[in-house]
């Protein structure tokens, strides 16, 4: 039963974020031609800086490493499968590395599902700026790894908070101090 709950919120999130990748390059691949861009009627002001493209990608996210989609494809089956196994060994309070995980699955798992589909090909279509064309799988990737390295920051900090708290009730000085001797 806890392996199910365990895994319950790793599928759900990751579920629910590949719907949404999927269901928006279904849209786009429906509405927009190749190379082509849309944006609501009345927000031309926007173009220059956020519009929706149909763009394909046969690299990595962000239009990195074209032309590796066999390589890209053997990874996400490897980070999937990774995750999955991994994920039963986080600790229960680590929401950060759960939600980080689940996101990054997603990215794979939608990324992966066009590459399956469109012979190697992936739908890229929001276009911010100069930035690169990217996806919901994309952001999702990113976001998590954003995710994991913010909860990595804040669980050092607590432990080291926890440490220097134990080390002054032990009687355990946490900085050196100066004595008057040594001042002068």
């Amino acid at each position: 039963m806890k392996a199910i709950k365990n895994y319950l919120f790793l599928f759900t999130i990751a579920s629910v974020l590949v719907a949404l990748d999927q269901g928006t390059k279904n849209l786009v691949r429906a509405n927009i031609p190749t190379g082509g861009t849309w944006l609501p009627e009345g927000w031309q002001n926007l173009a220059p800086y956020a519009r929706a493209v149909h763009w394909h990608n046969r690299g990595a996210a962000f239009g990195m490493f074209q032309n590796g989609a066999l390589v890209f494809t053997v990874l996400a089956f490897v980070v999937i499968i990774a995750i999955i196994w991994f994920y039963h060994q986080i600790e229960p309070n680590d929401w950060f590395l759960r939600l980080a995980l689940a996101m990054q699955l997603a990215g794979a798992a939608g990324n992966l599902t066009d590459r399956l589909l469109f012979d190697g090909t992936v739908t890229d279509w929001i276009s911010v700026g100069n930035f690169a064309v990217f996806n919901v799988a994309d952001a999702s990737i990113t976001v998590g790894t954003a995710i994991m390295l913010i909860g990595v920051w804040i669980m050092e900090k607590r432990e080291k908070q926890a440490r220097a708290e134990s080390d002054s009730q032990n009687g355990l000085e946490t900085e050196p101090h100066l004595s008057a001797e040594d001042s002068i």
